[in-house]
């Protein structure tokens, strides 16, 4: 039985009015429901408004006619005949209206029901939302210490792995390893350049205190090519990369006096100037062919050299923006230049000259510099082909040479070199060079890895070299002087490049693979 609201004239004394409202806002109802309201449920006859049958209501808010309601409750069951609640005659309330209109409240009452279901479940689940929140959070910070603790593991296993190399490559060594020296290269932090891998070379520029390593494009779909991404080595942080090339970079080189300025060779046919500063290419030359090599002139700072893959080499006068000055044409086989590295004139008796050293794949020349971009070629007595790369050392004028392993040498060779010089018949000097120690590797050599030779940070004068060894995934660092291996230096893959510098009044040396730079400093 449908309960039904009294809405004109009703006179309820023992509850509280509703006020009134327009009838017009009220939804008319069917004439079925308005003579269900109008009956009454124990004779089934319609109540009056006035007469003994008139309209009557007990406490539940049950409606009956007078006359039945009255005689039931005088009856033997005093009870609602409805909802069966105690009732009394007493209870008997005559309601007064001239117009009785009904309003069905019940889908109303069950939408307000299933309501109060849903903010339940509402807040139901933010409590759930909020134990999840507080669970991650928790687990966040564990794996945060878990991270932090994996990550010194790994340094104390980089620390320690450069003696297991010390052991396996004593096999190389004329005689039995040297002791260990006080100070040596401690791992200090680890950068990933490319996920993609592609990495080639890198450089470190001293007025800017940053390391410079080249790359593939980041978002290759939309700016595809190769540029390079600076490593601040003052506070160990990354920089933005910088598009340059559209093919792989080979070639990397900062001058002494061009500030911010680098000189960058790729396989695109290109040699471009990049301005660090503002991160702009301020000049491109096209040299015609892939470019291999390249570097500055370090005794007149106008001049740069390119490597090209037919073994020639351009020089390039930036005052003259157009084309290059001079091609400096190989004296032997025609193959791609792979280093090119300047010494500069110094006041030695050893090598006084200054001019560039150019390395193929089988051979290499001393291009001594006359006067401009004059220069004068000298064939320098090296064994023929297996060269992979050439560095040189200005202050002590010596010059590193690496070669594959052949059917005569079964593993990498290290050959360092010191420059000379004789006078002919006419007293015009002939360059050459002779060997003075010999460092050996690994038994596999398929990268064209490029090694360094420079001071040793304990300023003694001598001088380290450092070579990246397929066979042992590492950086091994060799005395010169004495031919000794003094450590490894552990890397996850082979060695592209090394690159010493110094920053802070501290010495470091940086290794490259194809994804990732690893940085070492002397303690």
């Amino acid at each position: 039985m449908k309960r039904w609201l009294c809405r004109q004239n009703l006179k309820l004394p023992f509850w509280k009015q509703s006020p009134q409202k327009s009838s017009s806002l009220l939804p008319s109802a069917s004439t079925d429901e308005e003579e269900e309201g109008d009956t009454c449920t124990i004779c089934l006859e319609q109540w009056t408004n006035a007469g003994d049958h008139r309209l009557s209501a007990l406490r539940c808010g049950h409606l009956f006619g007078f006359r039945c309601i009255s005689k039931w409750l005088k009856g033997p069951t005093r009870k609602c005949p409805q909802c069966n609640k105690k009732a009394k005659h007493s209870d008997i309330v005559v309601l007064y209206a001239r117009t009785l209109r009904a309003l069905d409240t019940s889908e109303h009452e069950r939408m307000k029901s299933t309501l109060l279901q849903e903010q339940m479940l509402r807040k139901q689940a933010e409590l759930e939302t909020a134990q999840c929140r507080l669970r991650l959070q928790v687990l966040t910070e564990e794996c945060t210490k878990l991270h932090n603790r994996v990550k010194d593991l790994q340094k104390l296993i980089l620390q320690h792995r450069d003696q297991i190399l010390l052991s396996s490559q004593g096999q190389f060594l004329s005689g039995s390893p040297s002791k260990l020296p006080e100070h040596k290269y401690y791992f200090q932090k680890t950068f990933t350049v490319s996920e993609s891998g592609n990495c080639r070379i890198m450089t470190y520029c001293d007025a800017l205190n940053c390391l410079v390593v080249s790359q593939p494009s980041p978002q290759a779909t939309f700016v595809p090519g190769f540029g390079v991404k600076m490593f601040s080595t003052a506070n160990m942080k990354s920089n933005q990369y910088i598009p340059m090339h559209s093919k792989q970079i080979r070639g990397l080189a900062f001058g002494n006096q061009s500030k911010g300025l680098l000189l960058s060779a790729s396989l695109d046919n290109t040699v471009k100037l990049t301005s660090l500063e503002t991160n702009t290419v301020v000049q491109t030359y096209n040299a015609g062919r892939a470019v291999w090599s390249c570097c500055w002139c370090l005794d007149e700072n106008n001049y740069i050299y390119a490597g090209l893959v037919n073994g020639s080499v351009l020089v390039y006068d930036l005052r003259n923006t157009s084309c290059y000055v001079q091609e400096l044409v190989p004296q032997k086989a025609r193959c791609p230049l792979v280093s090119l590295s300047y010494i500069p004139r110094a006041a030695s008796a050893v090598f006084p000259y200054g001019g560039v050293l150019a390395g193929t794949l089988e051979n290499a020349t001393f291009w001594e510099r006359k006067t401009g971009s004059s220069h004068q070629p000298h064939v320098l007595p090296i064994e023929p082909g297996g060269c992979i790369d050439f560095q040189t050392e200005s202050s002590t004028r010596h010059c590193l040479v690496t070669y594959r392993p052949d059917k005569n040498h079964n593993t990498l060779r290290s050959v360092l070199m010191e420059m000379a010089y004789t006078l002919d018949d006419a007293g015009e000097p002939v360059c050459s060079c002779h060997p003075v120690q010999t460092f050996l590797g690994g038994r596999t050599c398929k990268l064209l890895t490029k090694n360094a030779l420079f001071q040793n940070p304990e300023k003694s004068g001598s001088i380290l070299v450092c070579i990246g060894d397929e066979a042992s995934y590492s950086a091994l660092v060799w005395d010169a002087s004495s031919g000794s291996l003094l450590q490894g230096l552990p890397t996850d893959q082979p060695v592209l490049d090394i690159c010493p510098f110094e920053v802070n009044h501290s010495s470091h040396v940086a290794t490259l693979t194809e994804k990732m730079v690893q940085i070492y400093k002397w303690e």
